[in-house]
Formats: structure tokens, sequence, C-alpha cells
């Protein structure tokens, strides 16, 4: 299976295919949806820090190993949530109905990447601009675009290439160390207990030149665009539980629609565990706990449940998240849940 997978890549690689180019995928994206929707960017009352790895398909060789760091904040926010009170939401589930005047307000956050797939390294650098507008006094939209690079990069002395090809054009040509404009932008529409959103990656059609042998000319392959709709629902079904459905669709053309499921379990707005289902690749158990205004901690294992699920040990992923400037002490994010 080793030599099988090693094969997959170096001929996605060689045809500049859309393997290299497709985005890292995360199984606990409700707790992070800044990495696929650049509208989130400044939309709770605090600096949101967070820092992530995943480790997928543990005991294949070459396998992906992903890591991020994410920090956004928002700026000229005023009266904090659209209840009133300043006390953390964990002191009271209860809604209020005195509302304090909710105004426009902006975000600004950065974002850095990587991947590591066997020979290749997928390294991103972008930074996003969100505008908060207020539709009621319970509603709101934002939308948000986020510029950044994309660099790719090839380890020739990681690559073993067929003895008849020892000096395959496609490897040591320079050309899959390339780096590339990205363009994200997204809409998001929230409220206390629900939120959807829709956003694209990758829009600006950059293309990638690569080699093929025994031909008189070049021959182009473009980054491909990926769309992500997104939407989720909290509902309080105790003075202390919570229950929250959601939903991400991933579509990258030609690849087939990824769909994620998840429900997570709340209690006291300081302890969640949860289950996601990914369709025809994996089945998730994850859970986490927000320590206290500072810090909050979370872990997830993936089971594959497709063919290539009987070939490795499942897949891994930690969140660490850190609330910065947290002058409220929120303890349970209001918005990101």
């Amino acid at each position: 299976m080793n030599k099988l997978l090693a094969l997959g890549v170096m001929l996605l690689v060689a045809a500049g295919s859309a393997f290299a180019q497709q985005r890292p995928q995360y199984t606990q994206y409700t707790l992070n949806n800044y990495l696929a929707n650049p509208a989130i960017t400044g939309i709770e009352d605090y600096a949101d820090l967070k820092l992530g790895t995943r480790h997928q398909w543990s005991g294949l060789e070459g396998a992906p190993q992903s890591y991020y760091l994410t920090l956004h904040m928002p700026v000229n926010k005023s009266g904090g949530s659209s209840y009133s009170g300043s006390m953390a939401k964990e002191a009271s589930m209860k809604s209020s109905n005195i509302y304090r005047r909710v105004r426009p307000h902006h975000g600004f956050g950065l974002t850095a990447m990587s991947t590591e797939t066997g020979p290749l390294k997928r390294g991103s650098f972008s930074a996003s601009y969100a505008y908060h507008q207020p539709l009621t006094k319970k509603l709101r939209v934002s939308a948000g675009v986020q510029p950044g690079i994309i660099q790719y990069s090839l380890d020739p002395a990681r690559v073993k290439l067929a003895k008849n090809s020892p000096d395959d054009p496609a490897i040591y040509d320079g050309r899959v160390n390339e780096v590339k404009f990205d363009l994200s932008m997204g809409l998001w529409l929230y409220s206390r207990n629900f939120y959807a959103g829709v956003a694209g990656a990758q829009l600006v059609p950059s293309k990638r030149q690569y080699v093929a042998d025994n031909t008189p000319a070049d021959n182009d392959g473009s980054l491909q665009q990926h769309y992500y709709i997104t939407g989720g629902y909290r509902l309080d079904v105790a003075p202390y539980f919570s229950l929250v459905p959601s939903v991400m669709v991933k579509v990258a053309q030609p690849s087939p629609a990824s769909v994620d499921a998840t429900v997570k379990a709340l209690y006291s707005d300081r302890l969640w565990a949860g289950i996601t289902y990914r369709h025809k690749e994996s089945v998730a158990a994850m859970a986490g706990i927000n320590i206290n205004h500072l810090l909050d901690l979370a872990y997830s294992y993936d089971a594959g449940t497709s063919p290539l699920g009987q070939a490795h040990a499942g897949s891994h992923e930690v969140v660490l998240g850190f609330k910065l400037r947290n002058s409220r002490k929120i303890i349970c994010p209001e918005w990101a849940w």
C-alpha cells in the first residue's frame, strides 16, 4: 500500500493535478470556521488565536500532516453581544429581553498554514478583512475577503523515479516549486442560535505549468476553486445543556463533493463532545474543554470507512485556542460555538 501511495503522489505531481492543489480539510471545522470563510473575521469580542495540527492516515508512509495558526480580532466593536450584561455566557443561559444598540464593526485576521504529503509541501499565508452589519437586534451578516499566497515545493531527494526516466523534467525543471496568489471571499449570516455561510477559495485562476514528456509544448493546469456551504444551529435543551448540529459541504471540481455532518453536545459552556460523519470517508469522535476565559483545548480521532481505511490507523487532530484581550472574560464563544 505504501508503494501504491507513493506512486499515486508521483503521478499527480507530474500531471499537475488537483491533489497538489487540494486545500487541507479539518474534522473540527466547527471550532474554526474561519479556516474556510473569511467573513467570520472578528466575529467575537476578543482576539481569537488558534493553533491546530492534523495527522492524517496514521501509519501510512508519506501521509498528509498539516499545521496552522489563525488569529483574528474585531475593530470598533462596541456594546459586546446583543444581550445586556457583561458577565460570561456561562453565568446565564437565559436570553434577555433588553438589548443594547448594535453597530457595525470590522475585523482583521491572519492565517499561516503548512501541509506536507510525502515529498510535497504546501505552505500559505494570508490576511483577511470582514465587515459585520446588524440586520435586526438579533440577526447579523458579514462579508469577508482574504488575499494571500500559496507556495508549492517538492523535495527531489525524496522522489524515487523509474530507471528508464532518471531525469524526469517534471521533477527537475524547477516549476514544481512555485508561489501563487490566492483569494478567498465569503458571506456569513448569524445570530445567537444559528449560522449559515458560503465561501470560495483559490478563486484566482492561477495556472501551473507542467511538462508533458515527448510533446512539443507545455500543458496548462489550474488551481482548483473550492466552495464551502456551512450551517449550524444551537438548541438549548436545558439550562446548562445544548445540542449543536451542523453541516459543511465542500465542492472542488472535478473532485466529488465532500459532506461533513456533525452533532455536538455542550455542557455548562465548558465541556463538549461530538461525532462527525464524512460521507464515504470517515467517522470521527471529538471532545474539548473551555478551560477558562483564556484557554481551550480539543481533540478528534477519525476512523476511516473507505477502502483506504483498512491500511491506516486513523487520523488525529488537536486544536489549542487562546482568547486574547478577553475583557468580558467569556468562557464559551458567543457566535462561533
